[in-house]
């Protein structure tokens, strides 16, 4: 590991578990601290969620949101991702010098509808603002608590053999709409991001069956990093079927252009799911009918052989090793 942080540090590769493991882990290691997207804290006799993220997208304007929606969606998913519902956000605001208010409000507003879709109520704040240059416009910090749904209990040392992979819909669409929204390399495509509140999808997913083992949003290092972490808690190996896997025409044209694999571009209103094969088909169904996961699909599953490994069938029938993430993640969405 680099004795400096660097870029990659913050890309949510292999140097970011590093880093984490390095320092965060060593010096704040406890009973509650955990690799998961949020920690469980039973209290008063029920558990509840927490958790915290920050967010300094370049741009902060997209197609299909900004950073104020952005900013409520990653900690909204975060909580649901433990099975709880999103309850209460606190969010914290470093403003660049100079930086319009009316933009400030623009974001807020994002925030304010989003959380009012979420069912969530933003009930505390920080606001500092920064000389000009020491901040890219502005960062937002949110987070968040909910209380775990009965009879849940997901994390990403959960996964078994014979479990199912689902994905709740098309992949790699927030990464490529940074991608094209930076105007780096001319491409013209019609490419909106994925970014939505996705407390609805998993309610309704509980709703169905609570025997669900894994669920993740594959956010920085999208897919492709969430399975080689959960393969790795797991002790497990992964098996995908590349056919399988949902993948937006337009992405696929750009990431096919510019030498990339969609599994590793960022996710912002996607599920990684594992459960047993049996309520797999019935997931999937009900995630079918839902607002934000209408191409939900199996995409693999899990194997006692290969574990820590992510092996990929191709279109012709070979099996390949998907490379395992490390150095910066591109594009860099954070």
């Amino acid at each position: 590991m680099s004795d400096v942080i660097t870029l990659a540090h913050g890309a949510g590769g292999k140097q970011t578990a590093e880093l984490i493991d390095r320092v965060f882990k060593a010096h704040f290691s406890n009973p509650q601290f955990t690799g998961d997207d949020a920690a469980v804290l039973p209290i008063g006799g029920t558990n509840l969620a927490f958790t915290t993220d920050g967010f300094i997208v370049s741009p902060p304007e997209f197609p299909g949101g900004n950073i104020g929606k952005l900013s409520i969606c990653g900690t909204v998913n975060d909580l649901s991702c433990m099975g709880a519902k999103p309850l209460y956000l606190s969010c914290a605001f470093v403003i660049e010098e100079g930086f319009p208010l009316a933009k400030v409000e623009e974001y807020a507003a994002a925030m304010a509808k989003t959380a009012a879709e979420a069912g969530v109520r933003i009930v505390a704040g920080d606001t500092k603002v920064a000389g000009k240059g020491q901040v890219d416009h502005l960062f937002i910090t949110t987070t968040g608590i909910g209380q775990i749904v009965d009879g849940v209990h997901t994390s990403g040392t959960l996964a078994r053999p014979g479990d199912a992979v689902i994905v709740s819909g098309d992949v790699g669409r927030h990464g490529c709409t940074i991608l094209l929204a930076r105007n780096q390399f001319g491409i013209d495509a019609d490419v909106t991001s994925d970014c939505a509140p996705l407390w609805g999808t998993v309610e309704a997913m509980l709703d169905t069956t609570k025997d669900i083992h894994v669920i993740r949003d594959a956010t920085r290092g999208g897919v492709g990093t969430v399975l080689y972490e959960i393969a790795g808690q797991s002790h497990v190996g992964i098996h995908l079927d590349s056919q399988a896997i949902p993948v937006d025409p337009a992405v696929r044209g750009v990431c096919g252009m510019l030498g990339l694999e969609p599994l590793y571009l960022a996710c912002e209103g996607r599920l990684v799911i594992f459960a047993p094969k049996a309520v797999a088909g019935d997931i999937v169904a009900t995630l079918r009918q839902g607002k934000y996961s209408k191409d939900a699909a199996i995409i693999g599953e899990v194997t006692a052989d290969q574990p820590g490994r992510v092996i990929m069938r191709t279109e012709i029938g070979a099996e390949t090793l998907l490379p395992p993430p490390g150095g910066e993640l591109l594009p860099r969405i954070c």
